[in-house]
């Protein structure tokens, strides 16, 4: 395993506070190189708190998070500017991360964007701008994925190249926080539940 792959994100009796109200407490796990947690819960249970807290963007009201990874997001807000290529657009992005054109290549071809690469954003549908931030966070080179209902509009097909990003992802030591209400392909994921 690579030396960058060798360390553990680690949460610690976390806490959170959103809007005056404390939305969980009292979570803890710990993700080694190449495994993934699957979070689960109700709407408004915090789930996606959580991955902003896991990315930085939130502090923890209590606990501690230990994370030496760089981490890529992909959640319900694509930032892709609607007249501007998808391939451009990624490129754009991919240079921020310190991506390689070789990485958004790759990446475009794994969630099959290949032929919408020509695309003016603003034309792609819901279900292909999702791959598309998918495709961001995948050839971002992070080694922590964040991925906020990344199974919302996509279909059965999309799914599985989900499936199969996350796989390989994890085969390489790369690590995978996934917030779902559904099935999204994950091989044998902790599981965190969250709401009471």
């Amino acid at each position: 395993m690579p030396a960058a792959l060798a360390s553990t994100v680690t949460a610690t009796d976390l806490a959170c506070d959103r809007g005056g109200r404390q939305v969980f407490n009292g979570v803890s796990f710990t993700l080694h190189p190449g495994e993934a947690l699957q979070v689960e819960g109700p709407n408004g249970a915090g789930k996606s708190s959580l991955l902003r807290l896991l990315g930085g963007l939130l502090a923890p009201a209590t606990g501690t998070i230990d994370n030496p990874y760089r981490v890529a997001w992909a959640g319900h807000d694509v930032a892709l500017k609607p007249g501007v290529t998808l391939a451009a657009e990624l490129a754009h992005w991919a240079r921020l991360d310190g991506a390689t054109p070789a990485a958004v290549a790759a990446a475009m071809a794994a969630f099959a964007l290949t032929p919408l690469a020509d695309l003016p954003a603003g034309i792609l549908s819901s279900g292909q701008r999702r791959r598309a931030s998918l495709a961001r966070a995948m050839a971002s080179g992070a080694e922590l994925w964040l991925l906020d209902e990344p199974g919302v509009g996509l279909d059965t097909a999309s799914l599985g190249l989900l499936a199969a990003a996350i796989a390989a992802h994890r085969a390489g030591g790369g690590l995978v926080v996934a917030v779902t209400h559904g099935e999204i392909g994950i091989d044998t994921p902790q599981t965190l539940r969250l709401g009471r």
